[in-house]
Protein backbone atom coordinates (compact mmCIF):
# COMPACT_ATOMS: atom_id res chain seq x y z
CA UNK A 1 0.00 0.00 0.00
CA UNK A 2 1.08 3.20 -1.06
CA UNK A 3 0.85 6.08 2.05
CA UNK A 4 3.23 8.84 1.24
CA UNK A 5 2.83 11.92 -0.56
CA UNK A 6 4.04 12.87 -4.06
CA UNK A 7 4.75 15.77 -5.73
CA UNK A 8 3.03 15.00 -8.81
CA UNK A 9 0.63 11.85 -10.08
CA UNK A 10 1.08 11.45 -13.66
CA UNK A 11 -2.28 9.06 -15.06
CA UNK A 12 -0.58 7.37 -18.15
CA UNK A 13 2.30 6.19 -19.43
CA UNK A 14 1.96 7.07 -23.52
CA UNK A 15 4.21 9.63 -24.78
CA UNK A 16 2.60 12.56 -22.67
CA UNK A 17 2.81 11.07 -19.53
CA UNK A 18 6.25 9.63 -19.77
CA UNK A 19 7.41 13.37 -21.16
CA UNK A 20 6.04 14.79 -18.22
CA UNK A 21 7.20 12.13 -15.74
CA UNK A 22 10.52 12.02 -16.52
CA UNK A 23 10.64 15.86 -16.92
CA UNK A 24 9.70 16.15 -13.35
CA UNK A 25 11.35 12.98 -11.81
CA UNK A 26 15.10 14.89 -13.56
CA UNK A 27 14.12 18.16 -11.67
CA UNK A 28 14.34 15.55 -8.66
CA UNK A 29 10.53 15.92 -7.94
CA UNK A 30 8.69 12.44 -5.90
CA UNK A 31 6.77 11.27 -9.16
CA UNK A 32 4.07 8.37 -9.46
CA UNK A 33 3.27 6.78 -12.48
CA UNK A 34 -0.08 4.93 -12.67
CA UNK A 35 -0.98 3.30 -15.97
CA UNK A 36 -3.34 0.42 -16.60
CA UNK A 37 -1.54 -1.08 -19.39
CA UNK A 38 0.71 -5.00 -18.87
CA UNK A 39 3.40 -1.85 -19.42
CA UNK A 40 3.69 1.71 -21.26
CA UNK A 41 3.19 0.94 -24.97
CA UNK A 42 0.93 -2.61 -24.15
CA UNK A 43 -2.19 -0.66 -25.69
CA UNK A 44 -0.37 0.54 -28.66
CA UNK A 45 0.61 -0.90 -31.81
CA UNK A 46 0.95 1.67 -34.56
CA UNK A 47 4.15 3.46 -35.94
CA UNK A 48 5.02 7.20 -35.67
CA UNK A 49 7.50 10.04 -36.33
CA UNK A 50 9.03 11.60 -33.92
CA UNK A 51 10.81 15.02 -33.93
CA UNK A 52 14.42 14.18 -32.52
CA UNK A 53 14.66 18.27 -31.52
CA UNK A 54 11.76 18.17 -28.93
CA UNK A 55 12.73 14.10 -27.76
CA UNK A 56 16.22 15.34 -27.40
CA UNK A 57 15.42 18.20 -24.86
CA UNK A 58 14.02 15.28 -22.80
CA UNK A 59 16.77 13.15 -23.01
CA UNK A 60 19.43 13.91 -24.78
CA UNK A 61 21.32 10.37 -25.61
CA UNK A 62 18.40 8.88 -27.22
CA UNK A 63 20.27 8.19 -30.46
CA UNK A 64 22.33 5.58 -28.65
CA UNK A 65 19.78 3.42 -27.38
CA UNK A 66 16.44 4.17 -28.11
CA UNK A 67 14.39 1.72 -30.90
CA UNK A 68 14.68 3.67 -33.85
CA UNK A 69 12.94 1.98 -36.62
CA UNK A 70 14.56 4.82 -39.81
CA UNK A 71 15.53 8.00 -40.69
CA UNK A 72 12.67 9.54 -42.29
CA UNK A 73 14.00 11.55 -45.46
CA UNK A 74 10.96 11.81 -47.66
CA UNK A 75 7.30 12.33 -47.31
CA UNK A 76 5.17 11.39 -49.61
CA UNK A 77 1.18 12.49 -50.40
CA UNK A 78 -1.51 10.73 -52.69
CA UNK A 79 -4.28 11.94 -54.28
CA UNK A 80 -6.13 8.35 -54.59
CA UNK A 81 -9.46 7.71 -57.03
CA UNK A 82 -10.65 3.97 -57.04
CA UNK A 83 -7.48 2.53 -59.00
CA UNK A 84 -5.03 4.83 -59.18
CA UNK A 85 -3.61 7.84 -57.63
CA UNK A 86 -1.59 11.03 -58.45
CA UNK A 87 0.83 11.86 -55.97
CA UNK A 88 4.02 14.29 -54.66
CA UNK A 89 7.14 14.32 -52.99
CA UNK A 90 8.82 15.65 -50.21
CA UNK A 91 12.99 14.83 -49.78
CA UNK A 92 14.51 16.02 -47.12
CA UNK A 93 18.15 16.34 -48.22
CA UNK A 94 19.39 18.19 -45.27
CA UNK A 95 19.34 15.01 -43.28
CA UNK A 96 22.16 15.13 -41.65
CA UNK A 97 23.63 10.93 -40.95
CA UNK A 98 24.69 11.06 -37.90
CA UNK A 99 21.52 13.58 -36.26
CA UNK A 100 18.99 13.10 -38.08
CA UNK A 101 16.08 15.58 -36.86
CA UNK A 102 13.10 12.91 -37.65
CA UNK A 103 12.93 9.16 -37.08
CA UNK A 104 9.79 6.45 -37.36
CA UNK A 105 9.59 3.98 -34.49
CA UNK A 106 6.71 1.53 -33.46
CA UNK A 107 5.04 2.87 -30.28
CA UNK A 108 5.71 -0.45 -28.28
CA UNK A 109 8.93 -0.84 -28.48
CA UNK A 110 9.64 3.05 -28.34
CA UNK A 111 7.35 3.74 -25.29
CA UNK A 112 8.41 0.68 -23.47
CA UNK A 113 12.11 2.13 -23.42
CA UNK A 114 10.87 6.04 -22.97
CA UNK A 115 9.38 4.60 -20.01
CA UNK A 116 12.38 3.04 -18.27
CA UNK A 117 14.34 6.26 -18.22
CA UNK A 118 11.50 7.29 -16.65
CA UNK A 119 12.10 5.10 -13.84
CA UNK A 120 15.88 5.61 -14.21
CA UNK A 121 15.39 9.33 -13.80
CA UNK A 122 13.77 7.97 -10.31
CA UNK A 123 9.97 8.43 -10.97
CA UNK A 124 8.00 5.26 -9.42
CA UNK A 125 5.79 3.35 -12.19
CA UNK A 126 2.61 0.79 -11.31
CA UNK A 127 1.38 -0.89 -14.24
CA UNK A 128 -1.60 -2.83 -14.33
CA UNK A 129 -3.45 -0.14 -12.26
CA UNK A 130 -6.57 1.82 -12.78
CA UNK A 131 -6.95 4.98 -11.25
CA UNK A 132 -11.11 4.75 -10.84
CA UNK A 133 -11.72 8.64 -9.52
CA UNK A 134 -10.05 11.87 -9.20
CA UNK A 135 -9.64 12.77 -4.97
CA UNK A 136 -11.42 15.91 -4.59
CA UNK A 137 -11.62 18.34 -0.88
CA UNK A 138 -14.82 19.77 -0.22
CA UNK A 139 -13.50 22.94 -2.10
CA UNK A 140 -13.09 21.05 -5.59
CA UNK A 141 -9.52 20.94 -5.27
CA UNK A 142 -7.49 17.58 -6.95
CA UNK A 143 -5.88 16.04 -4.07
CA UNK A 144 -5.18 12.98 -5.28
CA UNK A 145 -6.03 9.70 -7.02
CA UNK A 146 -7.98 6.33 -5.82
CA UNK A 147 -6.81 3.06 -7.59
CA UNK A 148 -8.05 -0.67 -7.87
CA UNK A 149 -5.35 -1.50 -5.67
CA UNK A 150 -5.92 -0.06 -2.64
CA UNK A 151 -8.73 1.56 -0.63
CA UNK A 152 -8.19 5.17 0.27
CA UNK A 153 -6.45 8.61 -1.50
CA UNK A 154 -2.92 8.54 -2.76
CA UNK A 155 -1.96 12.68 -2.46
CA UNK A 156 -0.15 14.67 -4.44
CA UNK A 157 0.17 18.24 -4.92
CA UNK A 158 -1.16 18.08 -8.36
CA UNK A 159 -1.98 15.39 -10.86
CA UNK A 160 -1.35 15.68 -14.28
CA UNK A 161 -4.19 14.16 -16.45
CA UNK A 162 -2.48 12.08 -19.95
CA UNK A 163 -5.14 9.72 -20.00
CA UNK A 164 -5.91 9.85 -23.47
CA UNK A 165 -8.67 11.37 -25.51
CA UNK A 166 -11.70 9.86 -23.62
CA UNK A 167 -10.34 11.18 -20.64
CA UNK A 168 -12.87 9.68 -18.23
CA UNK A 169 -11.28 10.90 -15.51
CA UNK A 170 -11.31 14.51 -16.35
CA UNK A 171 -15.03 13.81 -17.44
CA UNK A 172 -16.19 12.23 -14.35
CA UNK A 173 -14.91 14.65 -11.66
CA UNK A 174 -16.56 17.24 -13.94
CA UNK A 175 -13.35 18.89 -15.11
CA UNK A 176 -14.14 18.64 -18.93
CA UNK A 177 -16.34 17.44 -21.37
CA UNK A 178 -16.27 14.63 -23.35
CA UNK A 179 -15.19 14.87 -26.93
CA UNK A 180 -18.10 14.80 -29.29
CA UNK A 181 -18.44 12.39 -32.38
CA UNK A 182 -16.76 15.73 -34.59
CA UNK A 183 -14.13 15.81 -32.46
CA UNK A 184 -12.89 12.70 -32.51
CA UNK A 185 -11.79 10.12 -35.19
CA UNK A 186 -11.32 6.41 -35.25
CA UNK A 187 -8.34 5.30 -36.45
CA UNK A 188 -7.61 1.40 -37.46
CA UNK A 189 -3.70 0.04 -38.30
CA UNK A 190 -1.75 -2.92 -39.60
CA UNK A 191 1.06 -4.04 -39.14
CA UNK A 192 2.70 -6.24 -42.34
CA UNK A 193 6.12 -8.10 -42.03
CA UNK A 194 7.86 -8.28 -44.82
CA UNK A 195 12.13 -8.99 -44.97
CA UNK A 196 13.76 -5.64 -44.87
CA UNK A 197 15.24 -6.07 -48.01
CA UNK A 198 12.42 -6.05 -49.72
CA UNK A 199 10.61 -2.73 -47.97
CA UNK A 200 14.20 -1.13 -49.10
CA UNK A 201 13.37 -1.97 -52.89
CA UNK A 202 9.47 -1.62 -52.99
CA UNK A 203 10.01 1.85 -51.19
CA UNK A 204 13.46 2.86 -52.96
CA UNK A 205 15.18 3.00 -49.50
CA UNK A 206 18.81 2.42 -48.76
CA UNK A 207 20.09 1.21 -45.30
CA UNK A 208 18.28 3.32 -42.68
CA UNK A 209 15.92 5.64 -44.43
CA UNK A 210 12.41 5.65 -43.96
CA UNK A 211 9.18 6.71 -45.82
CA UNK A 212 6.22 8.29 -44.90
CA UNK A 213 2.97 8.39 -47.18
CA UNK A 214 -0.60 10.04 -46.74
CA UNK A 215 -2.94 9.42 -48.32
CA UNK A 216 -6.78 11.22 -48.82
CA UNK A 217 -8.96 11.15 -51.92
CA UNK A 218 -11.62 7.76 -52.64
CA UNK A 219 -10.51 6.03 -49.53
CA UNK A 220 -12.23 8.22 -47.51
CA UNK A 221 -15.52 7.76 -49.21
CA UNK A 222 -16.40 11.20 -48.84
CA UNK A 223 -15.40 11.14 -44.97
CA UNK A 224 -13.04 13.79 -43.50
CA UNK A 225 -10.33 11.18 -43.26
CA UNK A 226 -6.71 9.53 -44.43
CA UNK A 227 -4.72 7.15 -44.84
CA UNK A 228 -1.42 6.27 -44.16
CA UNK A 229 1.76 3.86 -44.71
CA UNK A 230 5.28 3.72 -42.31
CA UNK A 231 8.19 2.06 -44.08
CA UNK A 232 9.98 0.30 -40.97
CA UNK A 233 12.94 -1.94 -40.55
CA UNK A 234 10.90 -5.16 -41.15
CA UNK A 235 7.85 -4.29 -41.27
CA UNK A 236 5.33 -1.64 -42.80
CA UNK A 237 2.14 0.16 -40.63
CA UNK A 238 -0.45 0.89 -43.10
CA UNK A 239 -4.09 2.45 -41.42
CA UNK A 240 -6.79 4.89 -42.04
CA UNK A 241 -8.78 7.31 -40.18
CA UNK A 242 -11.80 9.06 -40.54
CA UNK A 243 -14.15 11.30 -38.02
CA UNK A 244 -16.29 9.47 -35.93
CA UNK A 245 -19.53 11.76 -36.42
CA UNK A 246 -18.75 10.94 -40.49
CA UNK A 247 -18.40 6.71 -39.43
CA UNK A 248 -21.76 7.32 -37.76
CA UNK A 249 -23.74 9.44 -40.48
CA UNK A 250 -22.54 7.40 -43.24
CA UNK A 251 -22.48 3.60 -41.38
CA UNK A 252 -19.01 3.00 -42.91
CA UNK A 253 -16.99 0.07 -40.84
CA UNK A 254 -13.61 1.15 -40.02
CA UNK A 255 -12.06 -2.39 -40.87
CA UNK A 256 -13.67 -1.71 -44.26
CA UNK A 257 -12.16 1.30 -45.41
CA UNK A 258 -8.92 -0.05 -44.53
CA UNK A 259 -9.96 -3.33 -46.34
CA UNK A 260 -10.55 -1.17 -49.31
CA UNK A 261 -7.24 0.69 -48.62
CA UNK A 262 -5.05 -1.87 -48.79
CA UNK A 263 -6.70 -3.74 -51.86
CA UNK A 264 -6.00 -0.69 -53.62
CA UNK A 265 -3.99 -1.60 -56.70
CA UNK A 266 -1.07 1.48 -55.79
CA UNK A 267 -0.90 -0.10 -52.02
CA UNK A 268 -1.40 -3.70 -53.07
CA UNK A 269 2.39 -3.96 -54.32
CA UNK A 270 3.51 -2.39 -51.39
CA UNK A 271 2.46 -5.26 -48.48
CA UNK A 272 2.27 -8.65 -51.46
CA UNK A 273 3.71 -11.26 -49.41
CA UNK A 274 2.90 -9.79 -45.88
CA UNK A 275 2.07 -11.49 -43.07
CA UNK A 276 -0.12 -9.83 -41.08
CA UNK A 277 0.90 -9.21 -37.36
CA UNK A 278 -0.91 -6.78 -35.53
CA UNK A 279 -4.09 -4.95 -35.89
CA UNK A 280 -5.40 -1.98 -33.59
CA UNK A 281 -7.99 1.15 -33.56
CA UNK A 282 -8.19 3.81 -31.07
CA UNK A 283 -9.45 7.23 -31.01
CA UNK A 284 -7.59 10.62 -31.95
CA UNK A 285 -8.49 14.33 -31.33
CA UNK A 286 -9.56 16.02 -34.51
CA UNK A 287 -11.29 19.21 -32.69
CA UNK A 288 -8.97 21.77 -32.99
CA UNK A 289 -7.13 24.37 -31.61
CA UNK A 290 -9.71 27.09 -30.93
CA UNK A 291 -11.87 24.30 -28.97
CA UNK A 292 -9.08 23.14 -26.81
CA UNK A 293 -10.75 22.44 -23.20
CA UNK A 294 -10.09 23.82 -20.12
CA UNK A 295 -6.34 22.78 -19.23
CA UNK A 296 -5.52 23.36 -15.93
CA UNK A 297 -7.43 24.16 -12.49
CA UNK A 298 -7.07 23.33 -8.72
CA UNK A 299 -4.24 20.68 -8.06
CA UNK A 300 -4.74 19.53 -12.18
CA UNK A 301 -3.07 19.61 -15.78
CA UNK A 302 -4.21 18.09 -18.65
CA UNK A 303 -1.54 16.60 -21.70
CA UNK A 304 -1.81 15.09 -24.90
CA UNK A 305 -4.40 13.63 -26.10
CA UNK A 306 -6.49 14.28 -22.91
CA UNK A 307 -5.91 17.94 -23.85
CA UNK A 308 -7.22 17.06 -27.68
CA UNK A 309 -4.11 19.22 -28.73
CA UNK A 310 -3.96 17.81 -32.63
CA UNK A 311 -1.87 17.98 -35.34
CA UNK A 312 -2.14 18.46 -38.93
CA UNK A 313 -0.92 15.54 -39.82
CA UNK A 314 -1.33 12.23 -38.11
CA UNK A 315 2.09 11.53 -38.20
CA UNK A 316 2.58 14.97 -35.98
CA UNK A 317 0.34 14.33 -32.74
CA UNK A 318 3.09 12.64 -31.06
CA UNK A 319 5.18 15.44 -30.95
CA UNK A 320 2.44 17.75 -29.69
CA UNK A 321 1.50 15.34 -27.23
CA UNK A 322 5.56 15.28 -26.14
CA UNK A 323 5.44 19.21 -26.27
CA UNK A 324 2.78 19.11 -23.71
CA UNK A 325 4.44 16.82 -21.90
CA UNK A 326 7.44 19.05 -21.35
CA UNK A 327 6.01 22.24 -20.80
CA UNK A 328 3.24 21.41 -17.75
CA UNK A 329 6.05 19.92 -15.78
CA UNK A 330 8.55 23.23 -16.48
CA UNK A 331 5.03 25.42 -15.16
CA UNK A 332 4.26 23.19 -12.40
CA UNK A 333 8.41 23.43 -11.58
CA UNK A 334 8.36 26.97 -11.75
CA UNK A 335 5.34 27.35 -9.40
CA UNK A 336 6.94 24.61 -6.30
CA UNK A 337 9.92 26.03 -6.53
CA UNK A 338 8.78 29.24 -5.50
CA UNK A 339 6.91 27.90 -2.52
CA UNK A 340 3.49 28.44 -4.44
CA UNK A 341 0.36 26.02 -4.30
CA UNK A 342 -0.69 24.29 -7.50
CA UNK A 343 -3.56 25.99 -7.68
CA UNK A 344 -5.84 27.12 -10.62
CA UNK A 345 -4.64 30.53 -11.02
CA UNK A 346 -1.16 29.48 -10.60
CA UNK A 347 -0.98 26.90 -13.18
CA UNK A 348 -2.48 29.43 -15.69
CA UNK A 349 1.40 29.67 -16.25
CA UNK A 350 0.97 26.06 -18.12
CA UNK A 351 -1.17 27.45 -20.57
CA UNK A 352 0.79 30.27 -21.12
CA UNK A 353 4.19 28.89 -21.74
CA UNK A 354 2.39 26.55 -24.05
CA UNK A 355 1.36 29.19 -26.46
CA UNK A 356 4.51 31.56 -25.80
CA UNK A 357 7.22 29.18 -25.92
CA UNK A 358 6.38 27.14 -29.10
CA UNK A 359 5.34 29.97 -31.82
CA UNK A 360 5.00 27.19 -34.12
CA UNK A 361 2.68 25.50 -32.25
CA UNK A 362 -0.85 26.38 -33.64
CA UNK A 363 0.43 25.62 -36.94
CA UNK A 364 1.10 21.90 -35.19
CA UNK A 365 -2.42 21.91 -33.84
CA UNK A 366 -4.83 21.75 -36.94
CA UNK A 367 -7.25 24.96 -37.23
CA UNK A 368 -10.77 23.53 -38.94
Amino acid sequence: MIEERFDAIVVGAGMAGNAAALSMAKRGMKVLQLERGEYSGSKNVQGAVLDADILEQLTPDFRENAPLERRLVEQRFWIMESRSHIGLRYRFNDCNHQRPNRYIVIRPEFDKWFSCKVKEAGATLLCQTTVTELAQNRRGRVIGVRTDRQDGIIHADVVVLAEGVNGLLGTCAGLRERPTPDQVALEVEEMHLLPRETIENRFNLKRDEGVVIEAAGTISRGMTGMGFIYANKECISLGIGCLVSDLQRTGETPYGLLDRFKRHPSVVPLIDGSELKEYSAHLIPKSGYNTIPQLYGDGWVVIGDAAELDSTSYRGRLNVAMISGKIAPEAIFRVKSRGGRCTSNSLSLYKKMLNESYEDLKKRICRR
